[in-house]
């Protein structure tokens, strides 16, 4: 890993980003210009070297990985240095990468207009009520959580075969009414834009550096992830150790959920709790430890299936040997082994200052770990219980589920 930069106060900007459209160096300001021709050495892609083109200073192609370049970079620290990006290099580009190992004031940016801005301007969008997302390098299944009804949504694709998978995965969740705009070399002499529905995607010859522009239309029957806690079981993948609906949403708001925490899922089960999390922001992420390989397993394609799959980390072993290696929680859930000797104290003590930890019993062995830690630590203690109408010969009675006992603690 390559170790980041030390600001050194005083020092000028050396390293200087520009972005770069289809339209090549016309499109480029004159103080981007001046950098470019000023540069001893400049990185980039080879088509963007190749739209600068012509450079008189030494060029270098990124490698693969691009990593690999990062050391020649910083060994070039104080030296006029360039490096070429499409676009805005701060919007799902090279630039974020760059600032966590040179100093921002030791950096210039001259960016031009992400294919985010332009698919926009393309098509009369507003930006802020569109989803920009990418699919470069990135699960497909990652757009899932995004498909609401009447959602816009601006994805950047990963090659020419993109939209066609899009579309097919469109039409499986009853979105096919749904239209996709694909927009290839916008800005420049080859720019072309065309639009078609997803059941019946018939665009082919798709260039690989392409927009998608997605206009979510939903039938009754559309398979859509609610915007609330507690989905229908349906929607998990299990074998019966699976916090039910109404007892996960009760969880998830007494987990309190806030954007970019990190949550422990001890004993994950089908990993239902750690993917509500993720599904709360977009920048959440969680840890499923399960014991058993299976479930494990489960949980892994539960989380893909739902759009989460790159944020929850499936953990296999059990919970008090995995946590000592396991990143810092900002909140703890326990939903299996409850009772293990000590597991409790360990995950108090994980815990930051504010952090949340919450534990749900359904044995009498659990309930009275829970009645310890409430006796010693304080927190709140409460009984959920939950009634299903089901037959009764021709009527109608209610069938009571095991009640729970959960526990609900915020570290001092």
């Amino acid at each position: 890993m390559t170790a980041p930069l030390a600001f050194a106060p005083g020092a000028l900007p050396w390293l200087t980003l520009i972005g770069i459209g289809e339209d090549g160096r016309a499109g480029l300001s004159p103080a981007a210009t001046a950098a470019l021709d000023g540069a001893e050495v400049i990185y980039g892609g080879r088509r963007h070297l190749a739209l600068a083109a012509p450079l008189t200073a030494e060029t270098r192609p990124w490698p693969s990985p691009i990593g690999e370049a990062y050391p020649g970079i910083l060994a070039r620290r104080g030296r006029p240095t360039c490096i070429l990006a499409t676009g805005d290099p701060f919007h799902y580009g090279i630039g974020a990468e760059i600032a966590r190992l040179v100093p921002a004031p030791e950096i210039r940016a001259y960016p031009q207009p992400s294919a985010f801005s332009l698919a926009a301007a393309r098509l009369g969008w507003s930006l802020p009520e569109t989803a920009c997302i990418t699919l470069h390098g990135r699960d497909l299944l990652g757009i899932v959580p995004h498909l609401q009804p009447g959602a816009r949504i601006l994805a950047l694709s990963w090659d020419g075969t993109t939209p066609a998978a899009l579309a097919g995965l469109l039409a499986e969740r009853g979105l096919g009414c749904s239209r996709l705009t694909v927009l290839e070399a916008m800005g420049g002499p080859q720019e072309r834009i065309r639009t078609d529905r997803a059941d019946s995607f018939a665009l082919t010859e798709i260039a690989a550096l392409n927009t998608i522009a997605v206009a979510v239309e939903a039938t009754a029957e559309a398979r859509i992830v609610p915007l609330s806690p507690g989905l229908d079981d349906a929607w998990f993948e299990h074998d019966g150790q699976l916090t039910k609906a109404e007892i996960r949403a009760v969880t998830l708001a007494a987990l309190r959920p806030r954007a970019g925490e990190t949550l422990w899922d001890l004993g994950a089960g089908s990993g239902s709790i750690s993917i509500e999390w993720c599904l709360r922001h977009g920048a959440n992420h969680a840890l499923a430890v399960e014991r058993r390989a299976d479930r494990a397993a489960r949980i892994a394609r539960n989380a893909r299936s739902l759009g989460v799959g790159a944020r929850v980390q499936v953990v296999e072993g059990g919970s008090r040997e995995m946590l000592p290696g396991l990143p810092a929680p900002q909140a703890i859930f326990l939903g299996g082994g409850v009772a293990e000797p000590g597991l409790l104290a360990a995950c108090r003590e994980a815990l930051p200052a504010n952090g949340r930890c919450v534990a749900n019993a359904v044995t009498l062995e659990g309930e009275a770990a829970l009645l310890a830690a409430f006796a010693e630590a304080g927190g709140a203690l409460r009984r959920l219980s939950v009634a299903h109408a089901v037959p009764v010969g021709g009527l109608h009675g209610w069938r009571p589920a095991m009640p729970i006992t959960q526990w609900v603690w915020s570290k001092p």
